[in-house]
């Protein structure tokens, strides 16, 4: 029997790009104060090949490829992106307390409807840290808030199809 297809027929409108959480690891606890995050791409390279005697050019799959993520937010007192991006340098300095495993992560980003309630959710495989700034820059003259930001290498993410809109009562 077919898995019943629940939806809220009344929803006419997209979800809005500004409500949304970020999970590191296992945490329940989102992320403090991400302001951004840049979109979910993966390409798939086309092998081009002939078939013997054969004049069109046949397009195969290659591998997939999937580009970084960049995770934006205001400078808080959470030490989250500091201490993962640290992870490298206190491994390479023979820390005891620290392992391979700190170093990859899943993430989880959960789009919320206007409700506040996760209606979408993409989970990204075993993450690490390629690029980290501490701070943005420092300009007196501006009216702007100090922005770190986090640049994530990883394997490919999945979207978690789980979650449905509540419908409307």
């Amino acid at each position: 029997m077919p898995k019943q297809f629940n939806v809220n027929t009344s929803r006419f409108d997209p979800y809005k790009t500004f409500r949304f959480l970020v999970f590191l690891g296992q945490s329940t606890t989102p992320v403090a104060g991400v302001s951004k995050v840049n979109g979910l791409k993966r390409s798939t390279d086309p092998i081009e090949y002939k078939q013997g005697g054969d004049t069109i050019i046949r397009k195969g799959m290659g591998r997939t490829k999937y580009d970084p993520i960049t995770l934006e937010r205001g400078l808080t007192h959470d030490p989250d992106f500091e201490d993962w991006a640290n992870a490298p340098q206190v491994l390479d300095k023979g820390a005891a307390s620290s392992s391979l495993a700190s170093l990859r992560r899943e993430v989880r980003i959960d789009l919320l409807n206007e409700a506040g309630q996760p209606v979408h959710r993409y989970i990204i495989h075993n993450c690490w840290v390629s690029e980290y700034q501490a701070i943005s820059d420092l300009d007196a003259g501006a009216n702007a808030v100090a922005i770190e930001h986090i640049k994530l290498e990883h394997e490919g993410w999945e979207h978690d199809r789980s979650l449905q809109e509540p419908k409307e009562l």
